[in-house]
């Protein structure tokens, strides 16, 4: 029998560009994202500027040799950093299962519900309409133009739970009923998303054979029933095993093996890595809280180093000078109208059919109205699969940045003329309390 001879390790200048792109990476999204943060913008906003800072918009425009090598177009240089990145997002939208809490939807589910199906239907069929219209130069050539269209309608449609839930907690509105009911329908608009592009990336891989995403479609349901009925006792049964240990470390590495593991199963049935990453993260959380309290650690690394690699490495495939050509700046200028009108009126139509006043229905319509990670995500997607172009890529991004940016200023606004009742008060108060403990709402980044 012959000896396997070994691979050889990376290294030299690969490795020297690798940890240079990571530490200037991050180096720059902490600070831009904490720019951001100073003047009210939530980090992802500053953390997406980084990779058009260092980017072919600006770097590569004013300084094309330096950004030639320190970014060189090398499939096997550029798959360091996606792996990275894959590795940071799967973990991201992980911790973001662990903030949706499917018992508020219970206890108001009728008003979410409404709220969130108006705001999902609507931009979705405009989406749509809108992918089926688009001239054929925006799209890849040779692709479907069905799966194009589709895509381009849930990544109009989706809400973003880190947005959302840091937003309300900047601007102190966890307690208040209109806050609760913007993160409660943002999880409900969350959980559809992600259904939605599981199904797309069915349609993608498969293509529109009925066979193929029936087998497709099969499989996503099959994986949730398997994980609320198989799933579910046995996460819980596991993460609370490891709190028998004094260290918290156990606790992290069973949830990260857990997050990975499942990501890794709907990504073998054809479906996407982050709804597993999801998934997993809606299952951890019924473990309890002493198991919420030892993640603590996890969550804050992925969201000061893993998260903001993430999003600088997404802003590096930006390129805004495509927006000179006047087809792509019109072409973005209608999707950014689409994208905020349609979840605007949606969110609006369904809060206001539900009995709730004028300023609660534009307060839940600037809360959900925001994109960004789960846009950033299904930009990312898209792109992986060939969906998306550069320029629609760059436009579905601008999107995510700019709906993400223009939703605190709106909801304080709003907010402010709504009038606190007693309930809330006392909600406020156990608020406060929870500041003070270990145990708190997960902080996504934004």
């Amino acid at each position: 029998m012959h000896a396997v001879a070994p691979v050889t390790p990376v290294g030299g200048h690969s490795l020297l560009l690798f940890l240079l792109q990571i530490g200037l990476l991050l180096l720059v999204a902490v600070l831009l994202g904490r720019l951001a943060a100073l003047v009210s913008l939530p980090p992802i906003v500053g953390e997406l500027l980084t990779g058009i800072v260092l980017g072919p918009t600006l770097l590569g425009a004013v300084a094309p040799d330096w950004f030639a090598w320190l970014f060189p177009q090398e499939t096997e240089q550029f798959h360091l950093l996606d792996a990275f990145g894959q590795v940071g997002v799967i973990l991201l939208v992980g911790i973001t299962g662990l903030q949706l809490d499917l018992g508020l939807i219970r206890k108001r589910g009728a008003t979410a519900v409404r709220i969130s199906l108006a705001g999902f239907i609507i931009p979705l069929g405009l989406g749509i309409g809108a992918g089926l219209l688009l001239p054929n130069a925006m799209l890849v050539p040779g692709s479907q133009r069905a799966v194009f269209a589709t895509f381009l309608g849930i990544a109009m449609c989706v809400s973003a739970i880190p947005v959302i839930a840091k937003t309300l907690m900047d601007l102190k509105l966890l307690h208040r009923n209109v806050g609760q009911l913007v993160l409660i329908s943002g999880t409900v608009d969350d959980v559809v998303g992600w259904l939605g592009l599981s199904v797309v990336t069915a349609m993608a891989t498969t293509g529109l054979q009925m066979g193929g995403l029936a087998r497709s479609i099969g499989a996503l349901v099959l994986f949730v029933l398997a994980a609320l009925v198989l799933g579910r006792p046995l996460v819980r049964a596991a993460m609370r095993a490891t709190t028998r240990t004094p260290e918290p470390s156990t606790t992290i590495g069973a949830a990260v093996v857990l997050v990975v593991l499942v990501s890794t199963v709907t990504h073998a049935l054809g479906l996407e890595a982050v709804f597993g990453a999801l998934v997993a993260g809606m299952l951890i959380r019924t473990a309890g809280k002493e198991v919420l309290t030892r993640l603590a650690p996890l969550r804050a690394f992925v969201m000061a180093v893993l998260a903001p690699v993430f999003f600088a490495t997404a802003g590096l495939r930006m390129d805004l000078t495509a927006l000179v050509d006047p087809a792509v700046l019109g072409t973005a200028a209608v999707l950014l109208l689409i994208a905020v009108a349609g979840k605007f009126a949606g969110a609006y139509l369904g809060a206001w059919t539900s009995g709730l006043d004028r300023w609660e229905a534009l307060a839940i319509g600037a809360g959900m109205n925001a994109r960004g990670v789960v846009q950033l995500i299904v930009a990312m997607v898209g792109l992986r699969l060939g969906v998306l172009t550069t320029e629609m890529f760059t436009i579905i991004v601008l999107i995510a940045i700019v709906t993400s940016a223009m939703g605190p200023p709106i909801l304080r606004m709003a907010s402010a003329r709504i009038e606190m009742t007693a309930g809330e008060r006392l909600r406020l108060t156990e608020y406060e309390a929870t500041l003070h403990s270990d145990v708190r709402p997960a902080v996504e980044r934004t």
